[in-house]
């Protein structure tokens, strides 16, 4: 669908001017851990480190989106972006500018749905974390009738591999010789080895079949997830007996600077192969041979594909796989995550009342409640192990709640899925039965990876932003007296607050008439999603509360009355808004995102949670690994050994080969604002507390109408609770919340799986210890895109 024209709206100007009416100073990023990300994900050459620069390409780039925005509001939200008061999201930072008019709404979106392969990974190619439902009754598609797969690349493409040093490359890449393997070691019958695998599976010139179709991929996102469209549109068709040659000879080899990711490296044809023939291996075949429920089909599909969008670490592929509660294998789906291999998705079960009443009422009995129970206690089980499945509670999401979700038409004509960029061809059929699928479903909406969003399960967007009511202070946060700013102070602070809400939803709402493959969901629910983060800063110095006295609504009465009063413009002002610009009342408004990114630039913490840890060794991942004998592999990213030099801690990764990791010790603003001991980090609070500031966040941000959800991450730490004491927290308090990621965790990050953890708390002395060690007054860090989108936890470690 094409994007809504360009046109003037009506000249209702809501605001209090807060801002003021010329250019303001721009807030510095937090030293440190602020500036890198500033570095790695928001500044341009041309930006030169300036934040205000940003906010005046940001703001520019939005409003250019209707014709004519006030002068006035423009200054307003330049200079709301500018302060940090509205951080919109990384991704607006990241892209915005002049151009954003001509530009494709998959670049903004945070949030994406998909219902079928090639529309997952296409979405993932443009960097969106994508959910999709599993459940039975929306995986129709039998990959064991795909056609027989062929691929091609050129002997001239520069990645084909010819002499020795590229045949090892192509083994390494390809797991055919063991990780590490060096040229020295690469002997005969290995190479032997890579030879054949080559003469097997990669012909050089397109095979003479008459009745073979032949496909030559175009070197583009577009290009690669139309070559999996049309494999999966071929499946459904079932037709197993014909033959498909895929030439990936166009694409650009590897290295290979792509324009809009910055210049990163491009991963060359190499790694698309690679997840086609791992397709063809691992799906196709066994699915042939033995079977493989369809479910499971596209669960493996979609992970294959996953792992090429994160090569090179250009992009992040953070996932969300969901399954009915109902489905009667979905005791393998529970169990895929601790049998390993599928690591690239968050798995979570979708729930409703009638699952807790059967956990949670002995004498429910019958086949039904006997299987509740037992997909409880085996996702319990595992949860226990390595964090996963989650619980989702499907009938509290809002469009599922409230029905909007069953208003959504069937589409027959590939309209669901399509772009001046992009449209679904082969594909059609596939997405018409899905769509008829899709709106008899149990569950109709799932969320995106993170959890905040309610999306359609066919697919769907939602632009989310976030806004800092801390930052919104007009002075020198260190003059202000935590809960008595001076009245004067007070006044304007809270304006700004309250314009900061009503720009933002109005910044979102603008975004949501961009040109969009999901154009027709988009214009029916124009759903957006703003909310808070660095809540617990804000308490603290504007109304002088931590968080046991914000649990206590009496005495945090000003606080929540003031969350309550904020949530009320914003649904308001997006109501107004939007009839003003002829679009649809937003079926959705509130939301708390996990904000990693924009807290990160400004050291707040991130979205509701509280603060992890004090001080923490936050590590990150770097390409390369260093010999024994000392000496970095070629290919090393040059950051490694000069941040070695300096006296960062660095590590190798046994489970992330080619990987390595340097930690950063980092101090988050909330312990520099003066509360001493009335800091409360996560692991200090109890999950009963937790999960009764996640309730009032509900009842007084999200709201009853027109609310998405928290992404929350709950830790409960196995040291104080054991197996059964965690399923009874589970049991009694998760069905009262739309949903929450509870996460064991141990002393000891090794214990749930994971070779190490992106923070992890380090005491007084030995962080003074490693601070003292590096000898570095201006670090210019490098950090990882996957660990700074979901750093809280939710999203895969």
């Amino acid at each position: 669908m094409s994007s809504l024209p360009v046109c003037a709206v009506p000249s209702r100007y809501p605001f209090e001017d807060a801002f003021g009416s010329e250019v303001g100073t721009a807030r510095s990023l937090d030293r440190g851990m602020g500036e890198a990300v500033g570095r790695r994900t928001v500044f341009r050459p041309s930006d030169y480190e300036d934040f205000g620069t940003v906010a005046n390409r940001v703001a520019a780039g939005n409003t250019g989106l209707l014709n004519h925005v006030d002068d006035r509001e423009v200054m307003q939200l330049r200079n709301a972006i500018a302060t940090g008061a509205l951080l919109t999201s990384g991704r607006h930072l990241q892209h915005g500018d002049a151009e954003q008019p001509s530009r494709n709404m998959e670049v903004f979106t945070n949030c994406a749905t998909a219902i079928c392969s090639f529309a997952k990974f296409y979405l993932l190619l443009n960097g969106s974390g994508v959910g999709r439902a599993y459940d039975d009754e929306l995986c129709i598609v039998n990959w064991a009738q795909a056609p027989d797969l062929h691929f091609v690349l050129d002997a001239q493409h520069p990645d084909y591999p010819r002499d020795r040093a590229a045949l090892l490359h192509f083994g390494l890449e390809m797991q055919i010789v063991p990780w590490g393997t060096m040229l020295e070691a690469f002997d005969a019958g290995m190479e032997a080895d890579v030879r054949k695998f080559l003469h097997e599976f990669v012909l050089t010139t397109v095979p003479q079949q008459p009745d073979a179709r032949v496909h030559i991929i175009e070197d583009s996102r577009e290009g690669w997830a139309k070559a999996v469209e049309i494999v999966e549109a071929m499946a459904f068709d079932g037709e197993q007996t014909s033959s498909l040659v895929l030439d990936f000879s166009r694409i650009r080899c590897a290295g290979s600077p792509i324009a809009g990711m910055q210049g990163r490296p491009a991963s060359g044809p190499i790694s698309l192969l690679r997840g086609l023939l791992n397709i063809r291996l691992n799906v196709i075949e066994p699915a042939r041979k033995k079977g493989m429920p369809q479910w499971e089909q596209a669960l493996r599909v979609d992970h294959y594909l996953s792992v090429e969008v994160q090569v090179g670490g250009a992009r992040r592929a953070a996932r969300m796989a969901t399954k009915s509660w109902r489905d009667k294998e979905v005791l393998r789906f529970i169990r895929a995550k601790e049998e390993g291999g599928l690591w690239t998705a968050n798995h979570s079960v979708m729930v409703d009342q009638q699952f807790w009443d059967f956990i949670n009422n002995p004498e429910q009995t019958g086949p039904l409640a006997e299987h509740a129970k037992s997909v409880f206690a085996e996702a319990t089980r595992c949860a226990w192990i390595n964090g996963e499945p989650g619980f989702i509670n499907g009938d509290r999401l809002e469009d599922s709640r409230t029905g909007s979700a069953r208003n959504k038409p069937v589409h027959t004509d590939g309209r669901d899925f399509r772009s001046s960029r992009y449209q679904a061809t082969d594909a059609a059929a596939l997405l018409a039965e899905l769509a008829g699928c899709a709106a008899h479903a149990r569950f109709p909406v799932t969320t995106n990876p993170c959890g905040e969003i309610t999306l359609h399960v066919t697919g769907g967007y939602c632009v989310i932003g976030d806004f800092a009511p801390l930052l919104a202070c007009p002075v020198p946060l260190d003059t202000v007296t935590p809960g008595l700013p001076a009245p004067d102070i007070a006044e304007q602070w809270d304006a700004r607050v309250r314009d900061s809400v009503r720009l933002g939803v109005r910044f979102l709402l603008r975004a949501n008439r961009m040109d969009a493959l999901y154009g027709e969901e988009v214009a029916r629910t124009n759903r957006i999603g703003i909310g808070p983060t660095g809540l617990h800063e804000w308490a603290w110095l504007r109304f002088g509360l931590d968080f046991k006295d914000l649990l206590d609504e009496k005495r945090a009465a000003p606080f929540w009355a003031a969350l309550h009063e904020l949530s009320a413009i914003a649904k308001k002002e997006a109501n107004a808004y939007a009839q003003e610009m002829g679009t649809t009342r937003p079926v959705t408004v509130t939301t708390v995102k996990p904000a990693g990114t924009t807290s990160k630039l400004f050291g707040l913490t991130e979205g509701a949670h509280l603060p992890a840890r004090r001080q923490y060794v936050r590590w990150v991942q770097f390409k390369g690994v260093r010999r024994e004998n000392g000496v970095w592999e070629a290919g090393t990213d040059p950051l490694l050994p000069a941040y070695e030099s300096k006296g960062y801690p660095v590590r190798t990764l046994r489970s992330f080969p080619g990987m390595s990791i340097v930690g950063f010790p980092t101090v988050p603003l909330i312990q520099r604002l003066g509360m001493g001991e009335r800091v409360l980090t996560a692991p200090e609070a109890t999950p009963e507390e937790q999960y009764q500031w996640l309730g009032l966040l509900e009842k007084y941000w999200i709201g009853a109408e027109q609310g998405n959800q928290v992404s929350y991450t709950l830790k409960i730490y196995t040291d104080r609770h054991d197996l059964e004491n965690f399923r009874a927290i589970v049991a009694q308090h998760q069905p009262h919340v739309r949903c929450c990621a509870v996460l064991p965790s141990r002393p000891e990050s090794s214990d749930l799986g994971y070779e190490y953890l992106p923070e992890e708390e380090v005491s007084a002395g030995r962080f003074a210890a490693i601070t003292a060690g590096i000898q570095d007054d201006n670090v210019r860090e490098v950090v990882d895109w996957a660990h700074l989108q979901c750093a809280s936890g939710v999203c895969p470690v």
